[in-house]
């Protein structure tokens, strides 16, 4: 059976964490090539490359920091040299710190904003011109969050830096639509994953906290963030651009 990406070729930061990883595996499965990128050591990752080889893709992995551009952009033309260019580009890696406006320091209000909004544009800025390059269309997808329209006063970093990657979206989708470039965010809820899941696992109690907070009384796994996001780059999606698919399970909703 013909796999949906066969021929394909995904570039994803953050490929490492949780998230990041149900995000290889879901686009391997479906016959992609995948070229992963962390801050991690390329050791964390040898076991995770290991399983990929499974679903019988080629998969690569680069420690490369994406607050620095040059290094991105040579990571773009690495993964295009050995894997093919990257038509399916996601930016995923992200950053978080908890702390009000008066507890935050400005190193790690500057390191969020430079990881989640900064690293998110310079990805997609340099893999785009690539697809400009070559006169190929391709689909992005920005990992963002409900915090981007909803006020949360002990992560104000974090949530300033999904709300610019929120209107960066809106930005690029408008300037690439003519050449078939369509530009997406799926903006999760409570996740499963990363932060979340540290504090949840130390204290199981605010998990179900959390859950009953709900409305559809579910968690996020980060195998459904996974999902949608390939759903946004799915071959029969020719027309949402632009768009923030809010997956949180009614959050926003709650006044």
């Amino acid at each position: 059976m013909e796999k949906l990406f066969e021929g394909k070729t995904v570039i994803l930061s953050g490929g490492i964490g949780d998230i990041g990883r149900s995000v290889a595996t879901e686009f391997a499965r479906q016959g992609a090539s995948i070229g992963i990128g962390d801050i991690l050591p390329e050791s964390d990752a040898a076991a995770f490359l290991e399983e990929m080889k499974s679903f019988g893709v080629s998969c690569q992995y680069n420690r490369v920091d994406v607050t620095d551009p040059a290094a991105v952009n040579d990571w773009v033309l690495d993964v295009e040299s050995r894997l093919g260019v990257a038509s399916l580009i996601i930016a995923n890696a992200a950053t978080v710190t908890i702390g009000g406006i008066h507890a935050i320091t400005p190193e790690q209000w500057a390191k969020e904003l430079r990881v989640n909004l900064d690293g998110a544009f310079y990805l997609t800025q340099a893999a785009t011109a690539r697809l400009l390059h070559h006169h190929h269309p391709g689909r992005v997808v920005f990992v963002g969050s409900w915090a981007a329209g909803s006020v949360h006063v002990h992560i104000p970093a974090y949530s300033v830096s999904k709300a610019g990657l929120r209107m960066l979206c809106q930005c690029m989708a408008l300037e690439l639509a003519p050449h078939q470039i369509l530009v997406n965010e799926v903006a999760p809820g409570y996740v499963e994953a990363g932060l979340s899941a540290g504090i949840w696992h130390n204290n199981p109690g605010l998990k179900e906290v959390s859950r009953e907070k709900v409305p559809i009384k579910k968690i996020i796994s980060p195998q459904a963030v996974a999902w949608q996001i390939v759903q946004l780059c799915h071959p029969q999606n020719e027309h949402a651009t632009g768009s923030t698919v809010l997956m949180d399970g009614g959050l926003s909703l709650l006044t």
